[in-house]
């Protein structure tokens, strides 16, 4: 059985460490890897979570054990890992 994880309270690590390259509202152009998201609150909490304007791919993204880790850190460094494992030159 799958259990389903919550995103943790505080973390963010998903709106800063990948990149995205589909406009957010205040980036046009997405963003670069480690670049805090705009529309990350100061409490990093997602200002556009649930809204139409909030990109697909944020949406399409589910916290799971293996990315979230046990802390932010190891979610940071996890997300950083893949994103340059998959970046392009």
């Amino acid at each position: 059985m799958t259990m389903s994880l919550s995103c943790r309270m505080g973390c963010g690590a998903c709106c800063i460490a990948p990149s995205i390259s589909s406009p957010i509202p205040g980036m046009p152009h997405g963003k670069p890897a480690g670049m805090r998201c705009v529309q990350l609150t100061d409490d990093n909490r997602c200002a556009i979570f649930g809204r139409p304007e909030r990109p697909k791919v944020c949406g399409g993204l589910r916290p799971e054990a293996e990315m979230c880790g046990p802390d932010r850190d190891y979610a940071l460094a996890w997300i950083t890992g893949l994103e340059r494992a998959t970046a392009t030159h």
